[in-house]
């Protein structure tokens, strides 16, 4: 991913110090002692998409489908990711579909992809791009597309502080652009209680 090798614990538990001490607290405080290992766990957890190869998780396909060849949407897929510009929380759900051409993948995968690009640095639009362009280059089908709903806690706890605001972006590859039908037919199907 990057060019710069990784830092090793014990040094981004020390840049967790000096941002509690920037922040104005005592790192070595009884309540503070142990929060930079938590937030270097917790930055494991958050940022695990940076060791994960989501197009791996969509090599296993089907091919004895009985010639199935409709849409496959799956829909509300929560995730979590953090904005690359505040490192804040970014939370919403991601609805995928696509067109098969003779094959299918596990609706699991589809999931699970959504999660390997949702664990790193962000901003919606690349998030929701990357995960249309990765089912198309792996699964080769007629068409794709991907709706992303999510909040941005950058905006909600800090800056503007407007909550209940959430922000929709699309992507859509192949027949989901080319074609009226198949476009307004996942679109539809994305909206609760389609």
């Amino acid at each position: 991913m990057s060019a710069h090798p990784r830092p090793d614990r014990a040094s981004a538990e020390e840049a967790v110090r000096t941002l509690l001490r920037w922040a104005g607290d005592d790192p070595e405080r009884e309540g503070l002692r142990d929060t930079p290992a938590r937030v270097v766990r917790a930055f494991e957890d958050w940022f695990s998409g940076y060791r994960e190869d989501p197009e791996a998780y969509l090599l296993r396909t089907f091919e004895e489908v009985a010639g199935y060849d409709e849409l496959i949407v799956l829909r509300d897929i929560p995730f979590e990711s953090h904005c690359e510009h505040h490192l804040a929380p970014i939370v919403g759900r991601a609805h995928v579909g696509y067109l098969p051409d003779g094959k299918v993948v596990g609706i699991s995968k589809l999931a699970r992809v959504v999660e390997g690009f949702a664990r790193r640095l962000q901003v919606q639009e690349k998030l929701t791009a990357e995960i249309a362009e990765c089912i198309d280059r792996v699964l080769r089908p007629r068409g794709v597309g991907v709706v992303i709903e999510a909040e941005h806690q950058c905006m909600t706890t800090r800056g503007i502080h407007k909550r209940g605001v959430s922000m929709v972006t699309s992507t859509l590859l192949g027949s989901f652009r080319e074609d009226a039908r198949t476009r307004d037919e996942f679109l539809r199907l994305t909206r609760s209680g389609a």
